[in-house]
């Protein structure tokens, strides 16, 4: 199935979720995402929720908090803004928008709930990040949601890595179905609908090794069998060949003529040459074909 143009694929999106192995780049490709969105004259929203600062490492900038910092101003008008979202600190604004708990909240605090909210209790921690990702994709200019004009025109996410990004994704399903009714219930299903939206896609990045390509390949398994849009597969630290590929086709049909014009060279350069490499042994250039799994591009 022939891929279609990036720019058909980015059509329309307006939640970018990057993801991919360890190590593979995904921050460096979301920054790079973002910026383009926002060299398109678009205002970009790149957020984090790893606590790893790795936005601020990439563009060069102090760490980044609970605000959003401009990163990037560019001349077509475009802006790129750049967010790490924090557990604690967004516990605390659910509680105060919800609940209106207000100076009780910061009595939960030092109590420790907080803590054990954001780091013990399982998956607490995941439907707070994504809750803030929902609540900056949806924001709009007026004074409540929906009124107004959307104050982001897309959003990239640096999502944890391939292993995990499913249940990221899916944690506020889970949430929705033990919290029959209330707010919880509200917000857990309306990300749930965001995160599964046509608007919303997961690119999956990769490079062009073993297991980061098995993990690549699982994850877009997983994501698509959970429900979840796919967006592009990004193969990462692609170099060109160190020799183009006519030329080698040229040295497959001439190798012995070749190899004659090199000897000959390297005689009256004075540099001695060995045996030519038997059959069996000669290297062989590896060749690569794309994955290209039905659902992705």
């Amino acid at each position: 199935m022939a891929a279609p143009p990036l720019a058909r694929a980015l059509d329309g999106v307006r939640l970018h979720v990057v993801t991919g192995k360890g190590g593979v780049g995904k921050t460096t490709v979301a920054s790079a995402l973002g910026l383009s969105l926002a060299r398109q004259g678009k205002r970009v929203l790149l957020v984090e929720v790893e606590n790893r600062q790795g936005i601020s490492q990439t563009f060069d900038v102090p760490p980044l908090g609970t605000a959003e910092v401009r990163l990037v101003q560019d001349p077509s008008g475009g802006e790129l803004w750049g967010l790490s979202v924090d557990a604690k600190a967004a516990l605390l604004e659910y509680l105060q928008t919800f609940y209106k708990l207000g100076r009780a909240g910061g009595a939960l605090e030092k109590m420790g709930v907080v803590d054990f909210a954001t780091t013990i209790a399982p998956g607490v921690r995941d439907v707070l990040l994504t809750g803030k990702v929902y609540e900056a994709v949806g924001r709009t200019s007026g004074g409540k949601r929906g009124q107004g004009s959307l104050v982001w025109d897309a959003v990239v996410l640096d999502a944890p890595p391939t292993g995990r990004v499913a249940r990221f994704l899916g944690v506020n399903e889970q949430v929705a179905g033990l919290a029959r009714m209330g707010p919880i219930h509200s917000q857990a299903a309306s990300i749930t609908r965001m995160l599964r939206d046509r608007r919303s896609v997961v690119h999956v990045v990769t490079v062009l090794e073993e297991m980061p390509v098995q993990e690549s390949a699982d994850a877009v398994a997983e994501l698509s069998a959970a429900g979840f849009g796919l967006g592009a597969v990004v193969v990462n630290q692609v170099r060109e060949p160190l020799v183009a590929p006519d030329l080698l086709a040229r040295l497959d049909a001439d190798g012995p003529e070749v190899e004659e014009q090199v000897r000959a060279d390297l005689t009256a350069a004075g540099v001695r040459s060995g045996p030519a490499p038997s059959a069996g042994c000669s290297p062989r250039r590896a060749t690569t074909r794309p994955a290209s799994p039905s659902s992705a591009t």
